[in-house]
């Protein structure tokens, strides 16, 4: 019986990742047509909020099979405001869907490669997500877009966690937050399966049902002393996680 529901439950998850695999090419599509007749501003608009639906729709199928139990509505209130870093851990790579599911104005800063992914560059292109070089005119894409009221969804980790509790987190959340004269608010992410963790490939099933909790931590605001408050903000994630 247990082995015939883990088979169940494979197919299910590998179904639904080809479903949001086909709805991510689907919108991608959607915005190569889209992008030409579009302002910047409606862009904005119209490619963040699809992202985040999209993303939404996929957590929330996989909470009504069974599949995973996410804990995240925490992160809800965090919509209503503008001029925002949130800064989160890294365990597995899930994090970002996660987040922006819940704050659709959020916008993520991404791999150079991965603007040219079919999956998702069309769509990040849209939505005015930030390159990640050169890394002046990152930080400068970043400034401008905290300046403007909108949201920048970081993990000051770079990468996922293989040093626990938190890997050391690399300069620049604390550099943005001082020029752009924003705070920094805090979400700590606690999973119990290292499912998509480093190392673990997209293919391979975990152990049902994944147990996810994402809760607002401490703010922080923006210091002169960035490199101090970059030592404190990763002594307060590591104390969090430990």
């Amino acid at each position: 019986m247990r082995v015939v529901r883990r088979a169940f439950q494979c197919t299910l998850f590998y179904v639904l990742l080809a479903h949001l695999g086909a709805m991510s090419l689907t919108w991608n599509l959607v915005s190569l047509l889209l992008y030409p007749f579009l302002t910047r501003a409606q862009g904005v608009v119209v490619g963040r909020a699809a992202i985040s639906s999209v993303y939404r729709g996929f957590w929330t199928t996989a909470k009504w099979l069974g599949l995973m139990r996410i804990d995240d509505a925490a992160l809800d209130v965090l919509d209503r405001e503008g001029g925002l870093i949130i800064a989160a851990n890294h365990p597995s790579m899930l994090d970002a869907l996660l987040v922006i599911a819940r704050v659709p104005r959020g916008i993520c800063i991404m791999r150079s490669s991965l603007m040219r992914n079919p999956f998702l560059g069309a769509g990040a292109r849209l939505a005015r997500y930030i390159r990640n070089d050169p890394p002046r005119g990152m930080i400068r894409s970043c400034v401008a877009n905290l300046k403007a009221g909108g949201q920048l969804v970081l993990f000051p980790e770079g990468t996922r966690t293989v040093q626990a509790p938190i890997n050391p987190f690399r300069p620049g959340i604390t550099l943005i937050a001082r020029m752009a004269q924003v705070p920094i608010q805090t979400v700590i992410i606690e999973a119990d399966t290292p499912y998509l963790g480093k190392g673990w490939p997209i293919w391979r099933a975990p152990e049902f049902p994944v147990r996810i909790r994402m809760r607002l931590g401490q703010r922080f605001a923006p210091e002169a002393d960035h490199q101090g408050l970059l030592r404190r903000l990763e002594a307060y994630f590591a104390h969090e996680l430990s």
